[in-house]
This record gives structure tokens, C-alpha cells and sequence, in this order.
């Protein structure tokens, strides 16, 4: 199928015509609802040899995540054209496939809330090492977060959840560290921050959790963990937590750390473009017409976003729409810089002609998309605002899940 993100120029409108019929992009794996298994967790890379790798998990009720997690990988020789499903993974959880020094890592949990692990492949993603657990105490929480190199170190957010009841309340945010010319899978090469417990009383007493961190560095060169805020009020929010030189300590001050952050209740990766001198994502924004509380559980609109500080975000364009917010989502995207573009895998719940997505949150596609001409996109490129079947006013949303 051909990618959605192939622009041309023409401003934003209502749309009196229904959404696309087929899903949006190339679709990688598609999973029925049927089976009681969904599309969690998309990661992609870039290998050496130019061919992408992209990775999803299993979760669901007829899934193994509580016990053994299975992840799929696939491969593309051709950009992102066509893909093959090159191996499948047991015991790998919300994991984050990057490469360094030319061999592809899988690095995540063996299962929800469960223990760190790493494995090495190289050969593209066709066999693994046995995975090395760094952290087996269990009860670890994460997403495919970014792997940042810095200062001589490789970095990545996880939470760990203490006490190991409910979802969310309980995640301390951390990061693990490990020396780049390390052995990444010897556990004895990380270091793990003291875990930093959130509170609800933060935000005007609205924070209901903080997780999926991303390891970035701020203008002034200093590591922070920028996670995810899961508020009921509309107004979504980002948390930025200090991490410290040596990697051991986490900080935060509830007054200075909460900025506004279109899609913040729900994933999002963020990485810095040194060309453009800013700070970018690909996040599942509450579009005004959706403004609703509990902004976790709406996930219809993706939409690129930058900032030039971590603290002031602007919504430069809409990348992927549909009216209808229960059964359509597109969220959890990975990228990647490439050039001039941005290549990226979604978590896409859409119609597949067998009852389509259990929900916007248990999706059934795993899909590709390129970004084209990225940092020159304005508003005024951005895909049809679909005509909705009637008007949606300001209204609560069922509480998100993760």
C-alpha cells in the first residue's frame, strides 16, 4: 500500500468525503482482533547494509506477556517497500531495536513488568544471542524509548514499579547507562539511577502516572528523562526529570519540570535534529475537535511537533487522521532521521474488513511510513480533517491503558 506520507500542498479542511478506506501505509503485520492478540511496541532501525529492521510485541488476553512475551522482527531490503518477517523472539517486551558499532540490539523487559534484558544480533535480526538480563529483580516498565549516545555513554528511561500493584502510580523513573566501548551484555557495564517516585499531588493534583522516558540531552547539555504524563484534564503535559553526570541519581521539581506537550498522555519518541536545531516528534495529539478528558485514550491524530527547548512545543503539521476515536489510532510511533526524511513504524488500529481493531488502543496493524522533507512541512500540508458524523463536545473518555 502506498504510504499517506507522500505531501502535497493544500491546507487544512473539513472534508465532506469518509477517511481512506485502506489503512494508512505499508502494512508490516496485521493481526486480527479475533485472536485476542494485538500490535504493541513498533521499534525500527536502520542497518549498516541500508536494509530497515522493525520489531513489535504481543500483548493481549490470548498473549504470553504476563509470562514470556513474543516479539516479531522483520526486515526490508527495499526501504520500506516490502517486508519479511525474519524471526520471532520469546521473552521480549516493549523493546527498543537500535544499532551500535554494526551489530542490531533488542533491548526492553522479558514481559510486562518484568526484568531488563538485552540480546545482539549479526545478521540483520535473523538469529539472537540468549538474552542477558541486567536488572532480574523484576518489575520493570518501559516502551521502545530511544538509545542515546552521550558523553561517552549510552543511555535509556525505564521505570521500575514499586510497591509491584496497579498501573502507572507506582513507576519510579530511572535510567540505565552503560559505557559505549562496553560489552552491552554484560550486565556488570550498566549502572541504574536510584529510581524517582512521582506524586500525586504534582500538577494541581492531576498525575495519575509518569512513564516511557526518553533519554535526551537539553540545550545546555545536560541528560534529562522526558516522560510521558498521564493527566485526566485535556491539557497534556511532559515530565522533564534530571538525571545526573555519573548516571545514578534522577530529580525533579514539580514546579519547573511539567511543560505543555501536544500528545503527552500518550508515547511518543523524541530526538534532536542538529541541522534544523530542534528537538522533534511524532505524537498521537487530542485535536481540538477530540478535546476531551482523559487525553490518553484518544489517539486518532498523529502529527509532527518540534521545539527548540524542550519546554515550548508547537504542532507543525498532521501526518495521519480519522474521525472516529474508539476503533481508529494511530500511536506508539518509532522513527528515525534519514536525511531529509524521517522513517517510522505505528501502532495503527484501523478497518480490515474482519470487524476492524478491538479498539483504538488494541491495534491490529503494524505499518511503515516516510516522512518526506520533514523539517520544511507547515500546517498547511497536513492530511483532510475528515467530516465527523456530528459535532463532539468536551466529554470524558474511558481511562487510558498503557
Amino acid at each position: 500500500m502506498k504510504t499517506l506520507f507522500s505531501f502535497l500542498a493544500f491546507t487544512v479542511v473539513v472534508a465532506a468525503a469518509p477517511p481512506p478506506a485502506t489503512v494508512p501505509g505499508i502494512v508490516i503485520d496485521h493481526i486480527p482482533a479475533s485472536t485476542g492478540v494485538y500490535v504493541g511496541s513498533p521499534s525500527i532501525a536502520a542497518l549498516p547494509t541500508g536494509d530497515y529492521v522493525a520489531s513489535h510485541d504481543h500483548f493481549g488476553p490470548k498473549s504470553t506477556e504476563h509470562k514470556s512475551a513474543l516479539s516479531a522482527i522483520f526486515r526490508s531490503p527495499d526501504r520500506g517497500k516490502t517486508w519479511k518477517k525474519v524471526s520471532e523472539v520469546q521473552g521480549a517486551f516493549w523493546s527498543t531495536l537500535f544499532v551500535h558499532r554494526g551489530a542490531l540490539y533488542l533491548f526492553g523487559t522479558d514481559r510486562h513488568h518484568g526484568n531488563i534484558v538485552i540480546r545482539r544480533s549479526t545478521d540483520g535480526g535473523s538469529t539472537w544471542t540468549a538474552p542477558s538480563v541486567l536488572r532480574g529483580d523484576g518489575e520493570y516498565h518501559c516502551a521502545p524509548v530511544p538509545v542515546l549516545e552521550h558523553a561517552g555513554r549510552l543511555w535509556r528511561g525505564f521505570e521500575w514499579r514499586h510497591p509491584p500493584i496497579a498501573w502507572g502510580v507506582n513507576y519510579r523513573a530511572t535510567m540505565l547507562s552503560a559505557p559505549v566501548d562496553a560489552d552491552l551484555l554484560n550486565p556488570a557495564s550498566w549502572t541504574l539511577a536510584d529510581p524517582l517516585p512521582s506524586d500525586r499531588s504534582w500538577n494541581g493534583g492531576d498525575m495519575g502516572a509518569w512513564l516511557e522516558g526518553n533519554a535526551v540531552v537539553t540545550p545546555t547539555g545536560e541528560l534529562v528523562d522526558v516522560l510521558r504524563v498521564q493527566t485526566k484534564s485535556p491539557d497534556e503535559k511532559a515530565a522533564i526529570v534530571r538525571v545526573s553526570a555519573d548516571g545514578k541519581k534522577m530529580s525533579f521539581d514539580p514546579a519547573t519540570g511539567f511543560v505543555n506537550f501536544p500528545g503527552g498522555a500518550k508515547k511518543f519518541t523524541v530526538r534532536f535534529d542538529p541541522q534544523s536545531k530542534l528537538y522533534w516528534s511524532l505524537a498521537s495529539i487530542v485535536h481540538e475537535r477530540h478535546r476531551a478528558n482523559n487525553p490518553g485514550g484518544i489517539r486518532n491524530t498523529l502529527a509532527l511537533t518540534c521545539s527548540a527547548d524542550l519546554t515550548n512545543w508547537t504542532v507543525r503539521c498532521i501526518l495521519l487522521y480519522h474521525p472516529d476515536v474508539k476503533k481508529h489510532g494511530f500511536q506508539y510511533v518509532d522513527w528515525q532521521f534519514e536525511g531529509d526524511g524521517m522513517i517510522a513504524v505505528c501502532r495503527t488500529a484501523y478497518d480490515d474488513g474482519l470487524g476492524g481493531a478491538r479498539s483504538a488502543h488494541d491495534a491490529n496493524y503494524l505499518t511503515f511510513h516516510r516522512v518526506s522533507n520533514f523539517r520544511r512541512l507547515t500546517m498547511a500540508n497536513s492530511v483532510p480533517l475528515y467530516q465527523e458524523a456530528q459535532p463532539l463536545s468536551l466529554r470524558h473518555v474511558p481511562e487510558p491503558k498503557p
